[in-house]
């Protein structure tokens, strides 16, 4: 035994000297093939270096640990003269790929970022299906059911890579075509659907505003939450809508959905309580506040709503922090609910520092002075919220949030983020309009002027107008032609104050329907900011006017002295001038105070707030011209979001002027009285072709002018500012007729504005149509189809398409 022992161990101290004896040093490693990664990354995973034993077992892992990296289609190693080699058969690219049959570039350039597969990336079949059964999920997402994809791989070149092109066969719309709401008993299927978005298909579903009964996979899940939140809306606070059952048919993309609801009691609010840890504002004036009432069914979105009230009241005392906390106490039996606010009104806060970010061009002074609150002073949480709004009501920036930052108990920091918009042009454009025909255009303006806030522009502008003659008893000119320049600066906070000053030169030269006008002058304005809404200001203008190459010879009486003959088309004497002197070239010196008012919460698409505006101005502080012209605008918005769970804008939108004069011999130039017709007063009827008539069937206009309208518009795309709108508009102009016994439709001009002369008459004529509007590039564009036009008289000029540019909407 112990011999056998011992032949043992000298066994295998022989075996482990020859192993010593034979074992190699790595003395040069070489990569083979190996093009996507870099040697020295390579040595790294490998942890084999030149001058190592050559290891088996650390060989081994070295290849798995290459392989995994993911690159690599196959790895083996040969070891020979003391060169280790590693040769490597790479997984081939992806050389491009490319989705076709489906979706705009925008929606393509989302779907290559969730596939999960990309230029540059190695490509395999599972990575490969795994991207086509990602693209499938997110159409079905979107609602298309039974997607077929087939891919075309094509090799490039002896690159190693491929072009994959990705072929989408849409699949189809599942619609549903029942539901089915057991135990409903006390609410309509419409308002159980109100905020659903899985609806059964109406009856001509296919038709905008009805419900097309697409499935929305990704939103089934919230619906029983949205149905319970409508019976919470009408009181019934113990209601339970179970998950739905969703039954589909794949062979002809139908579906039937089913839900399992428990109404319970509705109840009515028999009491209401608020209590305050300290009361800073009068509870009786919080109980005022709140949309919550005794005696009404319970609704929980006022409920909600009263929580942010009761919120707003408190913080705009100072305490930013407090909290509002709403409870119920439900009497089942009797079918009623007292509601609870409890609120915690903790520190009074004061603001610490306010930051401002995003604001590359416009300077932070142009920013801050927007802002309400400063560092030192009581936080309000109103004055937040109209910081933000009056920050977009500049046209500066795209984008506009404060966020507050909590620095102690009673102190905090404003994070004002702005992003930079598009305020200036500089433009150079043809076009053709309705009205003025071929139009060609050049302009420098900027909205924000070196980013001081100050706005200045320089714009000459070129009409050719449409060419059109329009019949009268006298004959016609060419409308719309216009030649016009106009350079203005405006600085609306002189030295960072509450100043404002203006001043603008221009020049025009016009061919309207009914004469050709020249006209220039300059004008100067000061103003001041009385609140962070409201301006007043007073302008003064002087202007010259020259009004010639009438239509017909006859309005040569609205210009002439009482000395001078005029002459019909044929030459021969008609009669005389209406005034005591010449007015062919009038000079207008006039002094106009102004207030304006604006509260809303954008500059170009305003969705909520109000516009309002009333100026008079006093012709005869010097010249030749004596009367006085009032006029003012009114806009109301309103986003019916807050009411129905769509992009809709509520507008309203009126404007009224009058021309008051002083005697029969004050001058009144026909080219100064008020018309209507075009994109702002009557969309549908031409440009200024709205006219009442004198004797002589000459256009004269009216010494009054009244039209509003009403809008719903719906956001299109948000991302392009794109929306289109239904309106419905109707106006009058008021104007000095004979006795009603002789013709009452016939113009009385020389008494137009004076009180007790002549007898007053209206014109009216209303429109109805659509709009598109846009926020382009150039600026805003508003594309106009009327529809229909209602009281159309003989002579009056209709048109199918209007479109404008550069106004706010």
């Amino acid at each position: 035994m112990r011999k056998l022992y011992i032949k043992k161990i000298l066994a295998l101290l022989l075996f482990f000297g020859f192993s010593v004896l034979y074992a190699e040093k790595i003395k040069n490693i070489e990569y083979d093939g190996l093009l996507y990664m870099s040697p020295m990354l390579a040595g790294e995973v490998t942890d084999i270096q030149e001058g190592d034993t050559l290891d088996d077992a650390k060989l081994d892992k070295a290849i798995l640990a290459l392989y995994n990296q993911g690159y690599f289609k196959d790895i083996y190693a040969t070891f020979e003269n003391g060169t280790l080699t590693f040769h490597f058969t790479e997984k081939p690219r992806v050389a491009s790929i490319e989705i076709k049959g489906y979706g705009t570039e925008q929606e393509k350039e989302t779907l290559y970022t969730q596939m999960g597969i990309k230029k540059g990336d190695t490509f395999d079949d599972q990575k490969l299906e795994k991207a086509k059964n990602i693209l499938k999920t997110i159409l079905e997402y979107q609602g298309y059911y039974g997607t077929v994809i087939e891919t075309d791989i094509t090799p490039v070149a002896s690159s190693g890579a491929y072009a994959i092109i990705m072929n989408v066969n849409r699949g189809d719309n599942i619609l549903i075509t029942k539901a089915t709401y057991e135990g409903r008993e006390k609410l309509k299927v419409k308002d159980l659907q109100s905020l659903s978005a899985n609806k059964q298909r109406d009856f001509m579903g296919w038709m905008w505003g009805l419900n097309d009964g697409k499935l929305h996979l990704n939103d089934l899940e919230y619906d029983s939450l949205r149905i319970q939140d409508v019976y919470m809306r009408h009181g019934f606070l113990d209601a339970n809508v179970s998950s739905p059952f969703l039954d589909a048919n794949f062979s002809n993309y139908s579906a039937s959905l089913y839900y399992k609801i428990t109404e319970g009691t509705q109840y009515k609010v028999s009491d209401i309580e608020i209590t305050i840890d300290d009361e800073v504002v009068p509870i009786k004036k919080l109980l005022k506040a709140i949309k919550v009432k005794k005696g009404e069914i319970f609704n929980i979105e006022n409920l909600r709503a009263d929580t942010q009230i009761l919120k707003r009241e408190v913080a705009d005392k100072g305490y930013a922090f407090a909290v509002v906390k709403p409870d119920l106490d439900k009497n089942e039996a009797g079918g009623e609910v007292k509601v609870l606010y409890h609120i915690e009104v903790g520190d009074k806060v004061h603001i610490s520092d306010v930051l401002i970010s995003g604001n590359t061009r416009t300077s932070d002074r142009i920013i801050r002075r927007e802002i309400l609150l400063a560092p030192g002073d009581e936080y309000s949480l109103s004055k937040v919220h109209d910081s933000e709004n009056a920050l977009r009501r500049l046209g500066f920036f795209d984008n506009v949030k404060i966020e507050e930052r909590r620095v102690s108990e009673n102190s905090m920091d404003l994070l004002v983020n702005v992003q930079e918009g598009r305020t200036g042009q500089l433009q150079f454009g043809l076009g053709y309009g309705s009205y003025g025909g071929l139009m060609i255009n050049g302009s420098v303006s900027e909205r924000n002027l070196f980013g001081t806030g100050q706005s200045g522009s320089i714009y000459a502008n070129i009409a050719t107008g449409t060419g059109s003659t329009y019949s009268n008893p006298y004959g016609g000119t060419s409308n719309g032609r216009q030649f016009s320049g106009n350079i203005s600066l405006s600085n609306p906070r002189i030295f960072d104050s509450r100043y404002s000053a203006s001043e603008n030169l221009y020049a025009n030269y016009y061919v309207n329907y009914q004469y050709v006008e020249q006209s220039g002058g300059f004008g100067l304005t000061a103003g001041r900011l009385l609140t962070n809404t409201l301006r007043v200001s007073l302008g003064y203008d002087i202007n010259v006017t020259k009004t010639y190459d009438f239509s017909s010879p006859l309005y040569e009486r609205y210009y002439a002295s009482n000395k001078q003959i005029i002459y019909d088309a044929q030459g021969n004497p008609f009669g005389y001038g209406i005034w005591d002197r010449d007015y062919h070239i009038p000079i207008a010196s006039s002094i106009t105070p102004s207030i304006s008012f604006d509260n809303t919460d954008d500059y170009y698409f305003p969705k909520n707030g109000i516009i309002a505006s009333a100026y008079a101005q006093f012709n005869g502080v010097g010249g030749n011209v004596r009367n006085t012209k009032v006029y003012a605008k009114f806009a109301a918005y309103y986003h019916l979001k807050r009411i129905i769970p769509i992009d809709l804008i509520a507008r309203y939108k009126a404007q009224g002027g009058y021309i008051f004069r002083y005697t029969p011999q004050d001058f009144l130039a026909i080219n100064n009285t008020f018309y209507m017709g075009g994109v702002s007063t009557i969309r549908g009827f031409q440009s200024g072709s709205v006219s009442p008539r004198d004797p002589y069937g000459l256009w004269v206009g009216g010494d009054g002018l009244f039209t509003n309208s009403v809008e719903l518009s719906y956001g299109v795309l948000e991302a392009a500012k794109m929306r289109i709108s239904a309106y419905f508009d109707y106006g009058f102009l008021t104007y000095k007729g004979y006795d009603k016994a002789g013709r009452p439709d016939i113009a009385d001009f020389q008494n137009y504005g004076i009180p007790g002369k002549g007898i007053e008459h209206l014109e009216w004529r209303a429109a109805t149509g659509l709009a598109l509007e846009w926020v382009s590039p150039m600026g805003p564009i508003v594309l106009v189809f009327p529809i229909k036009v209602f009281n159309k008289q003989p002579g009056d000029y209709t048109s199918n398409f209007e479109f404008t540019m550069g106004t706010r909407f």
